[in-house]
């Protein structure tokens, strides 16, 4: 009867802290991750030259890259006249964008919730809902300005001189799908907060959910632990290549645009898996230059260990990174779990939770942009005035790798954390 009675204050007490900060607080978070994503996109835009873009177009391409990394959709479309056809296409999604935004985002939807033991579902989804409605309505004014018109130089050669005699002036602009931008958006929102609620030890879960902490919450913690390591060391790695060879600039853009795409793309080939892709046109890849070796070929070429190392032997260190990296993960998440979960039920968790975070890099690693133009025929995507990049995973071989590495590691882990005091052990909670 007494806790009943204390216990029920003191939820009160929390759901109150929860409503004072309300709106603003959800206001606050809302903007700050879209300000963040919104700084990061306009550095590495800049560091990768689009300052120079004419009109006034900064703008409109930082909001459309903000709209890409949250999943929206830009479309490209091209007019060249009536005697001219253009053609292009753009699938990417610039995941460090993405990263600080989650970052950002899930840092603002758990600092009213810390300190806590228990939610309310009531409570929680209210709380989530505050954000997620500022969220939509910023999705919608951003993908309303992501939208812009560019016009293409045909260059000094026969294209250009058939494009003036003939009235042709190119135009590539982009759009967004306002409706799919903001649903797949809104999804990924969803999605951030979720796995903010897995990873945060100290966030409060409803009493219904409390029986999975055990399992999700360490497992989840040490995935994203395992992708954060990895771009830390990324970003190390670019910084003493800008210092020690140059290009400073195109390695910025790669840190503020793309070094989760890299990073976690060598994650999985370390693992053992096999991208497919090709290269071809003026495209260039924001990686090292042996993966672009491997690329441009005239047939769909494999990405692996074994296609890389053709190249450059020093490619085999992937695999090293990946057994330290994995090990150390399982590590952490043995460390954080209970002591009455065993070696195997550490190697299962571990096996579903690499599977599950290769399937997501999977889906979000996938790069695919063309362009084409052509005057009366000449030119065309086999011209100097077109391009074509791909790069895409073969998924179920890939997740079907990450499940056996996970339970070797997954079990290795959990051996090497056997003399860490966890929780559920005697004297655990206190010392001495």
């Amino acid at each position: 009867m007494s806790s009943r009675t204390s216990s029920g204050p003191a939820r009160t007490s929390g759901e109150r802290a929860v409503a004072r900060h309300g709106w603003a607080h959800a206001l606050a978070t809302v903007v700050g991750g879209l300000f963040a994503m919104a700084v990061v996109s306009a550095l590495g835009l800049w560091a990768a030259g689009a300052a120079d873009l004419p009109d006034g177009a900064l703008a409109p391409v930082v909001a459309a890259t903000v709209v890409t990394a949250v999943g929206g959709t830009v479309k490209l479309s091209g007019s060249a006249g009536d005697l001219a056809d253009t053609q292009a296409g753009l699938t990417v999604i610039p995941l460090s964008v993405t990263l600080t935004g989650a970052l950002v985002i899930a840092w603002g939807f758990l600092r009213p919730l810390r300190h806590r033991a228990v939610a309310g579902t009531a409570e929680l989804a209210g709380w989530a809902a505050r954000i997620a409605a500022l969220w939509l309505l910023a999705l919608i004014g951003l993908t309303l300005a992501a939208r812009h018109t560019f016009d293409i130089s045909l260059g000094n050669d026969d294209l250009g001189e058939l494009g003036d005699l003939f009235g042709a002036s190119p135009k590539v602009g982009f759009t967004t799908d306002v409706p799919l931008s903001v649903f797949v958006g809104v999804v990924w929102l969803a999605g951030v907060l979720v796995l903010a609620l897995l990873v945060s030890r100290g966030a409060p879960l409803p009493a219904g959910l409390l029986r999975f902490q055990a399992s999700v919450r360490p497992a989840a913690y040490a995935m994203v632990a395992l992708l954060l390591a990895c771009v830390v060391i990324g970003v190390v790695a670019a910084l003493v290549v800008a210092a020690t060879r140059g290009h400073t600039a195109e390695t910025f853009a790669v840190i503020l645009l793309g070094m989760p795409n890299l990073v976690w793309l060598a994650l999985t080939i370390g693992l053992g898996a096999t991208w497919n892709g090709r290269v071809e046109g003026p495209f260039g890849l924001p990686m090292p230059h042996v993966l672009d070796e491997v690329l441009r070929t005239p047939d769909i070429s494999e990405l692996n260990l074994r296609t890389l190392s053709e190249h450059d032997g020093r490619v085999w260190w992937l695999l090293v990174v990946d057994v330290v990296l994995l090990v150390a993960a399982a590590f952490v998440m043995a460390a954080r779990s209970p002591a009455r979960v065993r070696a195997w039920q550490h190697a299962v968790h571990m096996a579903v939770a690499l599977g599950l975070t290769v399937f997501m890099i999977c889906l979000v690693g996938r790069i695919s942009a063309h362009f084409g133009l052509s005057v009366l025929g000449i030119g065309d995507l086999g011209g100097g005035l077109a391009g074509e990049l791909f790069l895409r995973p073969r998924l179920w071989g890939a997740v079907g790798l990450a499940v056996p590495w996970g339970l070797v590691t997954g079990f290795a882990g959990a051996l090497a954390a056997r003399h860490v005091r966890r929780r559920g052990e005697v004297g655990a909670e206190r010392p001495g």
